[in-house]
């Protein structure tokens, strides 16, 4: 309940200073409304006028009573004039009704705004008796009245009353309506210095000047060329002529002198130069910057490109890659059955591309679809004798060794073990490397070089190459490991690795000696 009480007396204090607010904005509205009548009835009447100002004809002028005090404190140009011991003043310049406007205005801050006569008049007036705050008003009055059918006639007034507003807002629309009004009479009729200023009055709003106004600035001086005044006989005709010209290159080189180089559009800069007037350093200038412009935008165009062709790279490659994996997806039903084909119950070869480079690098389609699994040390033991007990006699044989670190590598032979102590040659004998993360090598095949493809003996496993120090190209001992390989000797070796170095020995396998065999699988018919 004390809440509410709380919130009632606030919420009535409140309307109260309100109402009290509003009451004291309505007394100074009175105050201001009774001021102004005040002084009203003071200009008026004819009580305590202590001034004559005489308007008019001189010789028979119009005489208006006013009070010297009043109009001193409110004109910079009465309290200047009237420091004098005078009575009177004559302002013939100007008549009755004029003066009575000035007046009002000076009295109370009235004036009676008639028409677009009335208005640069009185503009006029307010600049004579340095009536600032008046002049900013008729001079916004003037600028809301200029418009397309009448600022020409605006520009050509203002040249009394040098009002920059008004010059500004007739800039704006000449700068706007330009390649309507290019050939109209009235903007012939500018002066140089209008000229100027309205180049100035470009630049500084940061604007191209497009090639119409240089037609524009040359045919104007073309124009004011022909009013120049010269003797008219024949003999001095060349004289004239010549003094044109000169003329004509000295207005030429007052107007470019004001350009800014990039302030011009280049894609004119070819057309500019049909004006053989024009100053040297100038064209220098704009022929610079248009060299520079473009290699800019020849940069520029280079990062674009850049950036495009790499985006669209990489979005190709995502195409690709996403075409990929769908094919992949697409192929892998395909794939488990041609594995299980021919490699259905291998351990070791499980990728798709593995089979194909097998099938590549044997190359007898024969073998290859006829071939099954006929060893498996885990299945059938690590031990040699069961390995040629398996082996021996089979002709075509293919091995495939897997190690613990996951290096996938063997060997092809056309001849086939026999179970004897010989070294036998084969032309068409093989190595390969299926897998070898060292280094992200991919699988690759090394042809049979010389000296015997491989080692029958019974008291070993699998042997390819002649044994030169203890190290085959690669072999396996009596239980199947520990293995040795230098790779190069009776195969060829990989590209760039020379036989019988560290890299040799341990291309196939990661080491000479020390790897440990996971699994051995060979196939035959």
């Amino acid at each position: 309940m004390d809440n509410n009480n709380n919130n009632n007396q606030i919420e009535n204090a409140n309307q109260n200073q309100n109402e009290n607010e509003n009451e004291m904005k309505n007394l100074e509205k009175k105050v201001t409304k009774n001021l102004i009548k005040d002084y009203s009835n003071l200009l008026n009447g004819n009580s305590f006028k202590d001034f004559s100002i005489f308007v008019e004809n001189k010789s028979n002028p119009f005489e208006i009573k006013v009070h010297k005090s009043i109009l001193s404190s409110r004109s910079p140009f009465f309290n200047e004039s009237l420091r004098q011991e005078s009575l009177s003043i004559s302002l013939n310049q100007f008549n009755k009704k004029e003066m009575e406007s000035i007046l009002s205005y000076i009295y109370y801050g009235n004036i009676s705004f008639e028409n677009q006569e009335n208005l640069l008049q009185l503009l006029e007036i307010s600049i004579y008796f340095k009536l600032n705050l008046l002049k900013e008003i008729i001079q916004k009055k003037i600028s809301n009245s200029i418009n397309y059918s009448n600022f020409f006639q605006f520009l050509f007034q203002n040249r009394n009353l040098n009002s920059n507003e008004i010059e500004i807002k007739c800039f704006e629309l000449i700068n706007q309506n330009f390649s309507q009004i290019q050939n109209n009479e009235n903007l012939f009729n500018l002066t140089k210095e209008e000229i100027i200023k309205f180049i100035q009055f470009k630049q500084e709003k940061k604007e191209i000047f497009q090639f119409d106004f240089f037609q524009f600035l040359n045919n104007w001086i073309e124009k004011r060329n022909k009013k120049l005044k010269g003797k008219k006989e024949k003999e001095k005709e060349k004289e004239k002529e010549k003094e044109k010209g000169i003329e004509k290159k000295r207005l030429f080189h007052s107007f470019f002198s004001l350009f800014d180089k990039d302030s011009i559009s280049k894609q004119d800069f070819d057309k500019l130069k049909q004006f053989d007037i024009f100053p040297k350093s100038f064209l220098i200038d704009i022929q610079n910057k248009v060299i520079q412009d473009n290699q800019k935008e020849n940069q520029q165009m280079k990062i674009e490109i850049e950036e495009k062709w790499k985006k669209e790279v990489e979005d190709k490659n995502k195409e690709i890659e996403e075409k990929w994996k769908k094919e992949i997806e697409k192929m892998k039903p395909i794939f488990d059955k041609y594995r299980d084909q021919h490699f259905s119950d291998s351990e070791i070869v499980q990728d798709i591309e593995y089979v194909k480079k097998l099938q590549e690098w044997i190359n007898d389609n024969d073998f290859f679809y006829k071939m099954k699994k006929g060893f498996s040390a885990k299945r059938d033991g690590f031990n040699c004798q069961n390995w040629h007990k398996a082996v021996d006699g089979k002709g075509k044989t293919l091995v495939i060794i897997k190690t613990k670190d996951n290096f996938i590598f063997g060997g092809f032979t056309q001849v086939g073990f026999n179970g004897t102590t010989e070294w036998t040659n084969d032309s068409n004998a093989f190595i390969f490397s299926l897998r070898n993360d060292k280094g992200d090598r991919i699988p690759a095949k090394f042809t049979y070089k010389q000296n015997y493809a491989i080692f029958c003996g019974l008291s070993y496993g699998p042997l390819f190459g002649y044994n030169i120090g203890y190290y085959w190209d690669f072999g396996l001992n009596s239980d199947l490991q520990p293995g040795y390989s230098n790779i190069g000797y009776s195969y060829n070796p990989p590209n760039g690795i020379t036989y019988n170095t560290n890299e040799s020995k341990s291309y196939l396998a990661g080491s000479p000696n020390s790897w440990v065999v996971d699994e051995v699988e060979t196939y035959f018919i």
